[in-house]
């Protein structure tokens, strides 16, 4: 049963009551005036993990120290860590990981470097390295997801 605006009861065919919870599950909370996102309580601000990322994104070759990004940021590398948390979901050392797998990726893609070569600038002190990371991460390794999606393509 449906009430209708008139406040009368009506049937309801299962199919219109599924297309009416989509529909209403499509649309999303709203979280007041022009529906702005729920603020992350103790999180990042804008600049401040913009300019977290373009940091790791200019540095993944080499090492990067979350003291180094605590100052990009320019708060204490405590404070840095929970926000970061908070913002992301994930830690600093996470994300970096993930950023290095995502480059290295990338680099098996669109060369023909070696992967030992691919490690080296992702910042990895070795092949092994990648490959511990990149089986963690993906799921499979470097070498295996090479070999796949040259075939896809």
């Amino acid at each position: 049963m449906l009430i209708d605006a008139g406040g009368a009861a009506r049937p309801v065919a299962t199919a219109d009551l599924a297309s009416l919870l989509a529909g209403a599950l499509d649309a999303g909370p709203t979280y007041g005036w022009r529906n702005p996102a729920p603020v992350t309580k103790g999180g990042l601000a804008g600049w401040q993990l913009r300019r977290v990322r373009a940091h790791v994104e200019a540095h993944l070759q080499g090492p990067i120290f979350t003291s180094t990004l605590a100052e990009v940021a320019q708060l204490s590398t405590g404070h840095f860590c929970r926000a970061f948390k908070a913002s992301t979901g994930e830690t600093p050392h996470g994300y970096v990981m993930r950023q290095r797998i995502r480059r290295a990726q990338q680099l098996m893609r669109d060369t023909t470097d070696t992967l030992s070569q691919i490690a080296c600038a992702c910042g990895m002190s070795d092949q092994a390295h990648l490959t511990r990371l990149f089986r963690r991460l993906v799921g499979t390794t470097p070498l295996a997801w090479r070999r796949a999606w040259q075939q896809a393509g």
